[in-house]
């Protein structure tokens, strides 16, 4: 039996100090532990009180958030429905609003838009996308037209008389003739009707025509070689609701002072605040004028011709009786008079029926009986108007061809391409006569009014003049006065002195050609910049002079079309209409008619004239 006593008295002396000690050691172990956890704890309750205040704080802000974003939505349906109350007001279509989703319509499904560019040159790439100040993309096609606007040269429609289009004889410069080479005008379907789609393209297009006049007509005008001899126009009387004749304008105090300091940006103007003497509205569109100048212009819209794609370029014939267009697949020629068209011209031969072939630019010849196409798949096309069929194609370009033009003797045909050549093609002997190399992408090409030189404008922010006898260069545009972008358009004047070139730098600029035209090295610069026009908002696309050359146009990716005097610099009347980028101006060379090509797949042609 275990006996305490004898197992105590078993014990050493000195051994139960040695015992306490031990257990001593193993309690200031332990407390030390405890103590470490106990201060670990701590931290750990103080990084979790300050985690949870910092949800807190955020959880805070997002509230502010949701109540800054609801608020923003409140005032954004606010101005919609603002807006949409006075475009009702001002006579405009209502207009279907989707906030917080795509917009819904009826037509066919939105193409993209052209993709203006070739392989790693992009030459026109991202020009009408969503990018800056250019605005939305693409406008999907309408399901419904409003109705046709009634011409303020056409009287007035009397009882019984359905209002349409201005008669021929109303059109102010508009000489009357026959049709197109003996054809007649095809009756287009209904315009709320849903169009074909893209697929049945080449089944589209008005039936055969037969050879035959426009009742009363008299023989055909002989083509006039000399664009200034355009006919001046009067205003207009307008109706009640249009601008009064006064040319005295008085601009509000408080108005005054926001215009202090306009120059040629029009597009800034608010246009609800301008004198009614300094604008124009119509049912789509409207002009501003610049207050801090003399009115002396007016413009109305005459044609809205509907694509179902984006239209490329438009140009007048000779005469001025025809529009040209070129868009997805085909290019199409409109009556200037009633806006109708007249022929459709596709090629049938072309493998991928579906895919998209471009028509880039478009030219008729002097005398109007051909047509002239270039295109994304390389090639030139010469129609025959009158029978619809390819009088002569030219290949030889390697990459997109982007623009043409007719030589005066009606024999010649200038081209530039992405391939960093300048054309020319004898349209006789179908063959290429000369190519003129460059170090970067032609972008756009122009014959001088006599014919002995062809210009041209390139991605490297130049702009070029040729002989077209010599091959020789004889002008080279650029240096510290000239483009900081690349250059997209370029026209020479009536008189051929002088030449006119858009770019993406948002400029327009004058050259004054050199008098004394020789062979020009070809790193060295000639010529001189002597006006810039600067007052768009974003690339500018598109450049012209009219006729008479008492103005420049430009059209922009912001949307614009502006009138420059070429004297001053400064800009006359900015016209907003279409809804994407105007890719084109044309101007008539025998009225004052001026005809613009848009990526909202529509083209216009419009009249301008003074202002009394």
């Amino acid at each position: 039996m275990f006996n305490a006593t004898q197992h105590r008295g078993n014990l050493g002396p000195g051994q139960p100090a040695a015992h306490n000690g031990r257990l001593n050691e193993i309690f200031d172990q332990l407390r030390a532990e405890f103590e470490n956890q106990s201060r670990g704890s701590e931290q750990m309750e103080t990084q979790v009180s300050q985690q949870i205040q910092e949800m807190e704080l955020i959880r805070n802000k997002v509230y502010q958030l949701e109540q800054n974003q609801l608020k923003m939505k409140q005032d954004y349906e606010a101005e919609i429905r603002m807006l949409r109350h006075e475009l009702e007001l001002r006579g405009g279509a209502p207009v279907q609003t989707h906030l917080g989703g795509p917009p819904q319509h009826g037509g066919p499904s939105q193409p993209q838009p052209p993709a203006l560019g070739h392989g790693q040159g992009t030459l026109f790439s991202g020009i009408m996308a969503n990018q800056g100040q250019g605005g939305p993309g693409l406008a999907p096609p309408p399901d419904q037209q409003p109705p046709p606007q009634q011409h303020p040269l056409a009287p007035p429609p009397s009882g019984g008389q359905p209002q349409g289009p201005a008669p021929p004889s109303s059109f102010a410069g508009y000489q009357p003739g026959p049709t197109l080479n003996g054809y007649a005008s095809q009756p287009q379907p209904p315009t709320n009707s849903p169009g074909p789609s893209k697929r049945n393209i080449a089944n589209r297009g008005p039936g055969p025509a037969t050879p035959q006049q426009h009742p009363g007509q008299p023989q055909q005008m002989p083509y006039q070689a000399d664009p200034r001899a355009s006919p001046q126009i009067p205003r207009p009387t307008p109706p009640g609701n249009e601008l009064q004749p006064s040319r005295g304008h008085q601009l509000q105090p408080q108005y005054q002072h926001q215009i202090s300091n306009v120059t040629n940006n029009l597009a800034d103007l608010p246009l609800e605040e301008l004198p009614d003497t300094m604008k124009r509205i119509g049912q789509d569109w409207h002009a501003v004028f610049n207050p801090a100048l003399p009115r002396i212009l007016d413009v109305n819209l005459v044609h809205n011709l509907v694509h179902e794609s984006v239209v490329c370029c438009v140009r007048f014939s000779g005469d001025g009786k025809y529009v040209a267009t070129g868009c997805n697949r085909s290019a199409q020629i409109f009556d200037a008079r009633d806006g109708k068209k007249v022929c459709e011209l596709l090629d049938d031969s072309v493998v991928d029926k579906d895919g998209d072939l471009y028509i880039r630019s478009v030219c008729f010849s002097p005398d109007g009986k051909l047509l002239a196409t270039g295109a994304e798949d390389r090639r030139i096309r010469v129609w025959d108007i009158e029978t619809r069929k390819i009088k002569c194609q030219f290949d030889g370009h390697e990459q997109d061809i982007y623009s043409l033009d007719f030589a005066r003797n009606g024999r010649l045909i200038a081209s530039g391409s992405g391939d960093k050549t300048v054309r020319l093609w004898d349209i006789e002997t179908r063959t290429q006569i000369m190519m003129l190399s460059i170090e970067d992408g032609v972008t756009t090409v122009a014959m001088s009014p006599n014919g002995q030189y062809v210009a041209a404008g390139s991605l490297d922010k130049s702009v070029r003049v040729w002989d077209c006898t010599s091959g020789y260069l004889i002008e080279r545009l650029e240096g510290a006065a000239g483009h900081k972008d690349s250059v997209y358009s370029v026209a020479f004047s009536p008189t051929g002195r002088e030449l006119v070139s858009g770019s993406l730098d948002k400029t327009i600029k004058m050259w004054e050609l050199s008098p004394q035209r020789g062979l020009l090295p070809s790193n060295a610069s000639s010529g001189k910049c002597i006006r810039t026009f600067d007052g768009h908002k974003d690339y500018v696309l598109s450049v012209c002079l009219t006729p008479d050359g008492q103005w420049v146009m430009s059209g922009s990716k912001d949307r614009g079309v502006q009138f420059w005097d070429p004297n001053t610099g400064n800009a006359q009347m900015m016209l907003q209409g279409h809804k994407n980028s105007v890719i084109s101006v044309a101007p008539c060379p025998t009225g004052h008619l001026f005809a613009t090509g848009s990526g909202d797949m529509k083209a216009r042609i419009w009249q301008y004239g003074p202002y009394r």
